[in-house]
């Protein structure tokens, strides 16, 4: 396959040892061919103040703005916090759907997972494709990735270790890049 395809990897998490953030890294181990991940922070988003949009947007927004722009798919990885998305990741989402006319997110190509406690992140997950579905991001169904008693899936330092979750990863991975490019138009063996 020729067509290289860039993902903008996002944690809902800012947690150094973040499991979420371990399955981003466990991503980018296990990429198919023709595709590359970059992992985006968003600690540097300010919370979001309308009145800051009047003056201009923040820089690290405006960044954060231009990587979506020119990321062929995003990869979330979201935990679940009081049965839905985290407000960090809430917050980002906001300002980069910001000006409404100039959102970054309408027709980009969106795979969700999460690690979380007994049932996964399925709630979170859940509100994530609502609010993905409001922003026009096209979220691909599946495969899911729901991590669930990430405590004995990683190690103390958020490192993914079991092979199985990895497998669901590099599979949620594949179906990514062939929803990209048949998002593209371009034919998918």
């Amino acid at each position: 396959m020729t067509e290289q395809s860039l993902v903008l990897g996002i944690s809902g998490s800012l947690r150094k040892n973040s499991n979420n953030s371990g399955l981003l890294r466990a991503a980018s181990e296990l990429l198919p061919e023709g595709m590359s991940l970059e992992i985006y922070d968003i600690a540097a988003i300010p919370l979001y103040n309308n009145d800051l949009v009047a003056e201009g947007l923040p820089p690290s927004v405006q960044e954060f703005k231009t990587r979506i722009a020119s990321a062929d798919a995003l990869l979330i990885a979201t935990p679940e916090y009081n049965y839905s998305i985290p407000g960090v990741l809430k917050n980002a989402i906001d300002w980069a759907s910001r000006p409404p006319n100039e959102s970054s997110f309408p027709g980009k190509p969106l795979a969700i997972m999460g690690a979380g406690g007994v049932m996964g992140t399925s709630r979170a997950q859940s509100h994530l494709r609502q609010i993905a579905s409001g922003l026009n991001m096209l979220a691909l169904n599946k495969p899911e990735v729901m991590v669930q008693r990430a405590w004995e899936k990683f190690d103390q330092d958020g490192n993914l270790t079991d092979e199985s979750t990895r497998k669901q990863v590099k599979d949620l991975l594949a179906a990514l890049q062939e929803w990209t490019l048949r998002l593209k138009g371009i034919q998918v063996n």
